[in-house]
Protein backbone atom coordinates (compact mmCIF):
# COMPACT_ATOMS: atom_id res chain seq x y z
CA UNK A 1 0.00 0.00 0.00
CA UNK A 2 1.79 3.66 -0.92
CA UNK A 3 2.24 5.65 1.99
CA UNK A 4 2.76 9.50 2.62
CA UNK A 5 5.99 11.38 3.60
CA UNK A 6 4.88 14.15 6.08
CA UNK A 7 6.75 16.84 7.31
CA UNK A 8 5.93 18.73 10.16
CA UNK A 9 7.65 21.92 10.76
CA UNK A 10 8.15 25.17 12.72
CA UNK A 11 10.17 28.47 12.13
CA UNK A 12 12.88 26.98 14.09
CA UNK A 13 12.30 23.10 14.17
CA UNK A 14 11.69 20.36 12.64
CA UNK A 15 8.95 18.91 15.03
CA UNK A 16 7.96 15.22 12.85
CA UNK A 17 8.39 13.68 10.30
CA UNK A 18 7.70 9.94 8.85
CA UNK A 19 5.36 7.78 6.71
CA UNK A 20 1.95 7.70 7.19
CA UNK A 21 -1.25 6.59 5.90
CA UNK A 22 -3.56 9.72 6.09
CA UNK A 23 -2.71 13.60 7.79
CA UNK A 24 -6.30 15.60 8.42
CA UNK A 25 -5.81 19.25 9.06
CA UNK A 26 -7.93 22.18 9.35
CA UNK A 27 -7.41 24.72 6.57
CA UNK A 28 -8.84 28.27 6.33
CA UNK A 29 -11.46 26.79 4.16
CA UNK A 30 -12.57 23.55 6.47
CA UNK A 31 -10.84 20.45 7.54
CA UNK A 32 -9.08 18.34 4.83
CA UNK A 33 -8.10 14.91 4.57
CA UNK A 34 -5.28 13.41 2.55
CA UNK A 35 -4.32 10.31 1.65
CA UNK A 36 -1.85 8.72 -0.79
CA UNK A 37 -2.74 9.53 -4.08
CA UNK A 38 -4.27 12.94 -3.38
CA UNK A 39 -4.15 15.82 -5.77
CA UNK A 40 -1.27 18.56 -5.39
CA UNK A 41 -2.12 21.43 -3.47
CA UNK A 42 -1.39 24.29 -1.27
CA UNK A 43 -3.62 25.21 1.32
CA UNK A 44 -3.19 27.85 4.42
CA UNK A 45 -3.79 26.41 7.83
CA UNK A 46 -6.13 27.09 10.28
CA UNK A 47 -4.69 27.52 13.90
CA UNK A 48 -5.84 23.97 15.53
CA UNK A 49 -4.81 20.44 15.16
CA UNK A 50 -2.80 18.41 12.51
CA UNK A 51 -3.69 14.73 12.97
CA UNK A 52 -1.31 12.08 11.20
CA UNK A 53 -2.36 8.38 10.91
CA UNK A 54 0.43 6.03 10.87
CA UNK A 55 0.77 2.80 8.48
CA UNK A 56 -0.27 0.80 11.75
CA UNK A 57 -3.13 2.85 12.75
CA UNK A 58 -1.27 4.71 15.67
CA UNK A 59 -2.40 8.47 15.69
CA UNK A 60 -0.38 11.31 16.46
CA UNK A 61 -1.41 15.23 16.80
CA UNK A 62 0.54 17.83 16.18
CA UNK A 63 -0.57 21.78 17.30
CA UNK A 64 0.18 24.18 14.30
CA UNK A 65 -0.53 27.80 13.98
CA UNK A 66 -0.13 30.47 10.88
CA UNK A 67 1.28 28.52 7.94
CA UNK A 68 0.46 26.35 5.16
CA UNK A 69 0.01 22.62 4.32
CA UNK A 70 1.85 21.30 0.92
CA UNK A 71 0.61 18.15 -1.19
CA UNK A 72 2.31 16.90 -4.34
CA UNK A 73 3.53 13.70 -4.91
CA UNK A 74 2.55 11.73 -1.77
CA UNK A 75 4.28 14.28 0.42
CA UNK A 76 2.68 16.34 2.64
CA UNK A 77 4.69 19.34 3.84
CA UNK A 78 3.15 21.58 7.04
CA UNK A 79 4.87 24.39 7.95
CA UNK A 80 4.07 26.95 10.95
CA UNK A 81 5.78 29.53 12.11
CA UNK A 82 4.89 27.63 15.45
CA UNK A 83 4.13 23.89 15.83
CA UNK A 84 4.47 21.12 18.25
CA UNK A 85 3.58 17.63 19.50
CA UNK A 86 0.00 17.43 21.60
Amino acid sequence: MAALNVSVVSADQEVWSGEASMVVARTVEGEIGILPGHEPMLAILAGGEVRVTLPGGEKLTANAEDGFLSVQSDAVQVVASRAGLA
